[in-house]
């Protein structure tokens, strides 16, 4: 594993190249710097996502994403290493359960809009599914276990559902089985619907 970092500024990416955990050096056009950049940029819309308003289950339980999110980019950075382990799938299908079970059925898509915390769900969902492209690029190139994209397609599930949470909040910010913010598509499915035809 390589070393962590004691300074920033090296100057050592000045060529278009990058180093791996296990000290090698790639170019960051590569499929894996692309992977492992498409997870950090999901863990910082993460934490942008952090400064709104929201339940404290929901925040503690984004916070542990962060994290594990973080062992996803170190397992893409070192090829061959294991650093995200079982129960962090484990946790997104019990998450997935817990909040899918007080949200209503869907009547037909909803746009990403309403509240700015659920429309920064809905940031990092898009995020989450890009990077799971990514991280299937590169198993095309190069032998991996399948938890990583395993792991970014159900989180990208967990967010869309986290997206329909945080449009329920209601003033004082817990979830409220009538309020909704939930914006859905104008089809001609759901007019029809809503005429009663």
């Amino acid at each position: 594993m390589g070393n962590r970092l004691t300074q920033i500024a090296t100057r050592t990416g000045d060529d278009g190249s990058t180093g791996l955990g296990d000290n090698t050096r790639v170019s960051k056009a590569s499929a894996r710097p692309q992977a492992m950049g498409d997870v950090d940029e999901l863990n910082s819309h993460i934490g942008l996502l952090l400064c709104e308003p929201m339940p404290q289950d929901v925040r503690e339980l984004l916070i542990d994403l962060q994290h594990q999110l973080f062992n996803l980019g170190g397992e893409l950075s070192m090829p061959g290493f294991e650093l995200l382990k079982d129960e962090a799938l484990a946790q997104l299908d019990q998450a997935l359960a817990q909040y899918n079970a007080h949200l209503p059925r869907l009547q037909e898509f909803i746009l990403p809009a309403g509240t700015r915390a659920a429309c920064q769900a809905h940031v990092c969902r898009t995020v989450a599914r890009r990077a799971e492209r990514s991280v299937v690029a590169l198993q095309h190139s190069q032998a991996m276990r399948p938890a990583p994209r395993q792991y970014l397609n159900r989180l990208s599930d967990l967010l869309f559902v986290l997206a329909r949470v945080l449009n329920r909040l209601d003033g004082s910010g817990q979830i409220s089985e009538q309020a909704s913010a939930e914006v859905y598509w104008s089809s001609q499915r759901l007019a029809r619907l809503q005429q009663g035809d």
